[in-house]
């Protein structure tokens, strides 16, 4: 089947899967957002639902004005004996642990603590033992993967924690997953840093602690030699393999998309892409097409239609869709449904703030989207904010100062803050009156709009480059917003919301 990449669209990065019961289950990174690694189910490996979260809970993953891009880094997530385990890393802290259950669709366990160095921790059950794998550093303070054996019940190391493979001698050793398969275990690992130079890089070994032989043919999996002219899919790497029950083995990594041809620049966040893999006749991985991902693939998986790369969020079932997000330990009291409004109770924390403003948001996962809310207001700032983190976000919103409200489109940009433009709303406006907040995105650039006494007008423009990864930094991606900022704590109501994304292929 011809599989369009990637399968899972937006801000959804470091990919972990595994197979339960005729369905598969993916896991992946959420960093300062709550609730916490989101779960997606699949029948086929190509149409995914999200069914959850790993984390929900305050007392699992300590947040409290963590920075931006730190938290919650890469999970593996596996199934042993009917139950699934999610094993991550709060960066953070520096604390590698373990949650679990017995129902994918309910709530998780308290942590289990591991006290293994590292990010990106895996598990692997094997004939009841089960390996506990991380990056680290040797003796020597040089990066390596290393490992230890655990007690599952208790989290307690059954072993000392050792180097088992320093790579293929690509930078930034990360992403170590363990396999059992046939007569080898297979540490199939990422290098070159999770951008341009992303790649997987697998060894192999007869015994679980080594040594490891490296592929001679290494990387099995990048695009790092593809320009935007050839493929604007770039950065792939950090991959888990999975087998289906016929057999057939495939790989889902993340992987970015530029905004451009020539435009080396990704906002959306890395995402979820797929590639078909195989033994060949000398026992080693062979994945993607020749080695690389593509944007339309020849798959063999068990699907018989891919559906339409497109979202739409209301607020027809008020915040119950698992699409929605809150940065770090938010106060649920601030966030309600009254009938078919949303009610945003605003606080005095700011979206400048590395902290827990008032905001709830969805990831963008199409670069064309459309974005319509009424906006009613008494807080002194309510609206929509594009969002990449504390320094980067694009706010359009209401703005009451003593009895007078204007519209206001807000930019900031680093160290740079620019009121663009403000409409005067009208000294009689009131809480109670509804002002229509717009904003239109492309590739390129996002465009806002306010709806004032039936006239639609352009409020301004800003480009995407500037909240991309490569302006930005970090890890995250683009999230569009609902906020409300208020010293007195006073509310403001969303109505008619309508969130369109996807994307076109140019």
């Amino acid at each position: 089947m011809i599989v369009r990449n990637p399968v899972v669209s937006g801000f959804y990065p470091d990919p972990s899967i595994c197979y339960a019961e005729g369905k598969f289950y993916l896991a992946c990174s959420s960093f300062q957002y709550l609730p916490g690694v989101p779960i997606f189910e699949t029948e086929d490996l190509v149409n995914y639902t999200q069914i959850g979260h790993c984390l929900t809970r305050p007392n699992q993953v300590e947040l409290h004005r963590i920075n931006s891009s730190g938290g919650v880094f890469a999970p593996t997530i596996r199934y042993n004996n009917g139950r699934f385990y999610m094993v991550t890393n709060n960066n953070t802290f520096g604390k590698n642990f373990y949650v679990f259950t017995d129902d994918i669709r309910g709530e998780w366990s308290d942590p289990i603590y591991v006290d293994q160095e590292g990010i990106d921790p895996s598990l692997l059950f094997d004939d009841g033992k089960v390996y506990f794998t991380s990056n680290g550093t040797d003796e020597n303070g040089l990066g390596c993967i290393i490992q230890c054996e655990i007690d599952i019940e208790s989290g307690r190391k059954l072993s000392e924690s050792i180097p088992i493979w320093h790579g293929s001698g690509g930078r930034y050793l990360e992403s170590p997953h363990l396999y059992h398969i046939g007569d080898y275990y297979y540490l199939m690992v990422a290098e070159g840093g999770t951008e341009y130079g992303h790649m997987i890089t697998i060894a192999r070994s007869k015994d679980a602690f080594g040594p490891f032989e490296s592929y001679e043919k290494n990387p099995i999996l990048t695009n790092r030699n593809l320009g935007g002219n050839i493929s604007r899919i770039q950065g792939i790497g950090h991959g888990d393999l999975i087998q289906d029950e016929d057999g057939n083995f495939f790989i889902v990594c993340l992987g970015f998309r530029q905004s451009g041809e020539w435009s080396a620049y990704h906002h959306l966040g890395r995402e979820v892409f797929l590639a078909g893999a195989s033994l060949s006749s000398d026992g080693w991985f062979e994945a993607g097409d020749n080695g690389i991902v593509k944007r339309y693939m020849d798959i063999n998986v068990p699907c018989k239609r891919q559906n339409p790369d497109v979202a739409d969020i209301t607020l027809e079932n008020g915040l119950d869709d698992f699409r929605w997000i809150y940065l770090r330990d938010y106060n649920k009291d601030n966030y309600k449904m009254d009938g078919e409004e949303l009610v945003l109770r605003g606080c005095p924390i700011t979206l400048d703030d590395a902290d827990s403003p008032t905001f709830v948001a969805v990831r963008q996962t199409g670069f064309d989207a459309s974005v319509l809310a009424n906006v009613s207001s008494d807080a002194e700032e309510a609206g929509i904010t594009i969002y990449m983190d504390e320094m980067q976000h694009y706010d359009i919103f209401l703005e009451k100062e003593n009895d007078t409200y204007k519209a206001v489109l807000r930019l900031h940009v680093g160290d740079a803050i620019s009121r663009v433009s403000e409409v005067l709303l009208g000294y009689d406006f009131g809480s109670t009156s509804k002002c229509t907040l717009e904003v239109k995105a492309s590739a390129e650039q996002y465009e806002f709009f306010i709806h004032k006494d039936g006239e639609r007008i352009f409020m301004g423009k800003a480009r995407t480059k500037y909240l991309s990864s490569e302006v930005a930094g970090g890890f995250t991606g683009v999230v569009i917003g609902l906020f409300a900022v208020s010293n007195e704590l006073k509310e403001a109501r969303f109505s008619d919301l309508k969130i369109h994304m996807e994307t076109r292929d140019n």
